[in-house]
């Protein structure tokens, strides 16, 4: 695999597409705004001048990474003749099963179809390509140039050669790729959601306040980070996504979203993206500040 499509020019999109680029892949980053691509590149420059500074790159290396990548607001234009393409739209079923079945029109029947989702089974969304087989789950951890883990993830129908591709695929940009099974949340977000829907829950009923919350996980627990901030960071929006899929999927009460979650997304408190969630980020994006909701 030589040429990458990468979809979405978001946080993961633009962190999928600049890893692809550095490790010397040619890689389209899609999107169908111009200004999400502008956003996105400008994202990619900036941590490239950040790993430069930290003498983790050269500038050759920039350069090269900034090079490998070119922009198409056309989906059918950026899939031409691609080996990969990796979807990286937002958490959205209906959205992700519209663009399948538009890769299933314009992509050559040999290229392999990945989603990033975190959540959305991957056999759903293969059921709306005409040959399953070559759809897999690529969930990449944010942001994408650090973290090392890829959760690969196997639909009811992938292939055998298809998982062997992506996961020796993974390893050649340094990644550490697992493969899990195709359920709801699949390891990650089904460990992960649970405990931070629990940490939400343990604020709401006036066990602790948001910075003790996070204390106790982090010093306690060794957490690089604690779980309130680490829901600003992912976005609230995306946990209460994630949490609604698994409680669809299993039924189960455990995965049912806080009501302090589903009225901060209603009130557009999404965390870091909207410069407020359990933490006030309009002065910093380091969480130093608790939101004024939660402060005594």
């Amino acid at each position: 695999m030589k040429n990458i499509a990468v979809i979405g020019a978001g946080t993961m999109g633009n962190g999928i597409a600049h890893t692809f680029a550095q490790f010397g892949y040619k890689t389209n980053l899609i999107d169908i705004s111009e200004e999400s691509l502008k956003k996105g590149m400008k994202t990619i420059s900036g941590n490239l001048d950040r790993m430069l500074s930290k003498e983790k790159i050269s500038e050759d290396d920039k350069t090269n990474t900034l090079n490998n990548i070119t922009t198409f607001t056309q989906l059918e234009e950026g899939v031409k003749n691609v080996d990969l393409v990796v979807e990286a739209a937002t958490e959205n079923v209906d959205l992700k099963l519209k663009i399948f079945k538009q890769l299933d029109e314009f992509c050559s029947s040999e290229t392999v179809l990945a989603s990033n989702t975190s959540s959305i089974s991957i056999t759903k969304i293969a059921s709306v390509v005409s040959n399953p087989e070559r759809v897999i789950g690529m969930h990449f951890m944010n942001p994408v140039p650090v973290m090392k883990l890829v959760e690969i993830i196997r639909g009811y129908n992938t292939s055998d050669e298809v998982t062997s591709n992506i996961m020796e695929l993974s390893k050649k940009f340094k990644k550490e790729p697992v493969e899990v099974n195709d359920y709801p949340g699949f390891v990650a977000n089904r460990i992960l959601m649970p405990m931070i829907n629990e940490s939400i829950e343990t604020l709401y009923n006036g066990v602790a306040g948001v910075q003790e919350i996070d204390t106790v996980m982090k010093l306690g627990m060794a957490h690089p980070m604690g779980p309130l901030q680490l829901a600003d960071f992912i976005g609230l929006d995306v946990c209460l996504s994630i949490l609604e899929v698994m409680y669809s999927g299993f039924k189960n009460p455990k995965y049912a979203p806080c009501p302090l979650l589903v009225n901060m997304v209603q009130a557009g408190k999404l965390g870091v993206k909207s410069g407020e969630g359990f933490y006030d980020y309009s002065g910093s994006r380091k969480a130093e500040k608790v939101s004024s909701q939660f402060s005594s």
